[in-house]
């Protein structure tokens, strides 16, 4: 069973799960991925950070990882 996450995981581990999510990040307009300070924050932080809403986000990343087994 594929891992699924949530809002309230960390960003930091979230790209220790699959450094490809980092691409659906940016694509969603979270170009600060890489700014050591977004490690610490969850999800939902970052997404409030950048004017939108988490559930979609979340939703595309579980998708993501669905694919990978």
């Amino acid at each position: 069973m594929a891992k699924q996450v949530d809002k309230s995981i960390l960003i930091g581990d979230l790209v220790q799960i699959d450094p490809g999510i980092i691409a659906i990040l940016m694509s969603a307009g979270m170009h600060c991925v890489g700014c050591p300070s977004s490690a610490m924050e969850s999800l939902e932080e970052a997404a409030m950070v950048h004017g939108m809403d988490v559930d979609p986000l979340v939703n595309m990343i579980n998708k993501y990882l669905a694919t990978k087994g």
